[in-house]
């Protein structure tokens, strides 16, 4: 199988199949547009082809804390619809989206009442009685924090209400956070899979069998039936897990990170999408051991913004991007500063002026021609607001020229870097480097350098490099990966092009 089955930060992955074509639907948390979908005909190589939310008022991003919002969707098709439950934290709260066609458009969401918790999953037994089995975990109020464990409903998907109160199935084998329930009806058999462990290192995937979609569920002498946990294997924090029933067999999508340095402590790009074969061995599945492809192949995406941005283009907790124009000026993407008049670290706004794309490699090169002449903007790559490296631009109108200002934002720790430039449209760039592994040395112990820089061909001009192990999802202790992208912070910043480059080695 191919693996990363999806690079990137695309994690908690869901599958589902509708006639000859598989569906795959991720979390997307604070980005807008929310809930990334993909197709595939062979249940192996995947096409975005979209999002489940693309209009304001599907989602309540817009106050959500870093890695709040869209949480493990479960994508079905059932009775010719497609039907996706998924947490919005601390946004809506759960929700329940249907459509005719996985692209859409999808509905505006109905909120569902009585499974408070997240990792909401959907079946229907053969009489149409529908179930949401959720992880029980309580986020706000009095007792936020608290986890009640595996829980499930019947549900009225007409009206969003619980049929009646939560009851408690199993919940694993006694590791800590059961997540991700997903449940199967297997040639008569109920399935319940779920995730334990926790999304860290001791992340693992469990599964239990009953009569009966409301259980008692007996666990499989096995579980956990998946784990890297305790390993060198250079996939790490393998669970939350789906399954899905092809013409010649079965296929396992579950999340995982890619940590490097000498002690694997750094997954840069977060937490991503993975992919195996599974068979069954006395009515249990045993899910094949994966392994990443080597000679994955690399892309270069040149965006003229000449036409609407693609799919991979997202943007911070906003919906409207009111701030963003391809008209204003045709074949440059024009982008109003956050805070006009008050110069300062646009990146640190819970509500940048920023578009940006995921990291999918982790040799990458991210570079933009920008017109500053009316403005202060750049480029940054971006795990949250307090997590940040960013190279930006502005005029200097009592000298005439321009000023170079690369910027590492480490919670309470800034950084600058300063040069001076000629005035006029300049190339930025920000580049990731993987360190070598050359012995027990230092500088091997991190995943990599993040370089800052302007020009292009024989004049382009490093600033500053930054240790990029500060930019992780173990450093920045986020949900999500590295977005890069560009961003105005005053005036107007205008942008010819974008391009993004990428190595898996």
């Amino acid at each position: 199988m191919l693996n990363p089955a999806v690079p990137g930060f695309y994690p908690d992955p869901s599958i589902c199949r509708a006639g000859r074509t598989y569906y795959l639907a991720c979390s997307s948390f604070e980005y807008f547009p929310g809930v990334p979908l993909f197709s595939s005909t062979d249940a192996e190589h995947w096409t975005p082809i979209g999002h489940v939310a693309t209009r304001p008022g599907q989602l309540a991003l817009e106050d959500v804390p870093a890695t709040g919002g869209v949480w493990a969707p479960s994508i079905r098709f059932h009775d010719d619809h497609f039907w996706l439950v998924v947490a919005d934290a601390f946004g809506r709260g759960p929700l329940l989206f249907t459509a005719d066609r996985a692209e859409g458009p999808w509905s505006d969401g109905i909120e569902l009442h009585g499974v408070e918790g997240i990792d909401h999953d959907i079946a229907w037994d053969a009489d149409g009685t529908c179930y949401i089995t959720f992880s029980g975990l309580v986020l706000d109020g009095e007792q936020s924090g608290t986890h009640h464990g595996i829980q499930q409903v019947r549900m009225d998907t007409t009206t969003g209400h619980a049929l009646e109160q939560p009851r408690s199935l199993w919940s694993g084998t006694g590791l800590k956070f059961p997540e991700a329930p997903h449940l199967y009806d297997i040639d008569g058999t109920w399935y319940l899979l779920i995730a334990e462990g926790g999304t860290e290192r001791g992340h693992s995937i469990s599964i239990a069998r009953a009569d009966h979609p409301e259980g008692p569920f007996h666990g499989c002498p096995a579980n956990p039936i998946y784990s890297h946990r305790s390993t060198d294997h250079p996939v790490q924090n393998t669970g939350h897990a789906d399954l899905v029933r092809t013409d010649d067999g079965w296929r396992v999508v579950f999340l995982g990170t890619r940590p490097t340095g000498l002690t694997q402590a750094f997954a840069v790009m977060g937490r991503e999408s993975f992919q195996s074969t599974l068979h069954w061995v006395d009515g249990w599945p045993v899910i094949d051991p994966i392994t990443l492809n080597p000679n994955l192949p690399g892309t270069k995406v040149h965006t003229d913004f000449d036409e609407p941005l693609g799919v991979e283009w997202v943007s911070v907790r906003d919906a409207e991007r009111g701030w963003a124009s391809l008209d204003a000026r045709p074949g440059w993407m024009v982008l109003q500063g956050s805070t006009p008049n008050t110069p300062g670290p646009a990146m640190d706004d819970s509500h940048p002026h920023f578009l940006g794309r995921r990291q999918q490699h982790v040799r990458s090169r991210y570079a933009a021609l920008i017109d500053a002449a009316d403005g202060i903007g750049g480029l940054s790559i971006r795990y949250d607001e307090l997590h940040h490296y960013d190279i930006e631009i502005q005029p200097d109108h009592d000298t005439g020229d321009y000023l170079v200002r690369a910027r590492v934002r480490l919670a309470q720790v800034e950084q600058t870097w300063e040069r001076r430039v000629p005035a006029g449209p300049t190339v930025l760039w920000i580049t990731t480097t993987p360190v070598p592994a050359n012995g027990f040395d230092p500088h091997a112990l991190s995943c990599d350098t993040v370089g800052f820089g302007y020009g292009q061909g024989p004049d382009t001009t490093e600033i500053a490099d930054m240790d990029g192990r500060y930019l992780t999802a173990d450093t920045a202790a986020a949900f999500t990966g590295r977005v890069a992208g560009i961003y105005a912070a005053t005036g107007t910043v205008a942008f010819d092009w974008f391009t993004y480059e990428g190595e898996h080695r």
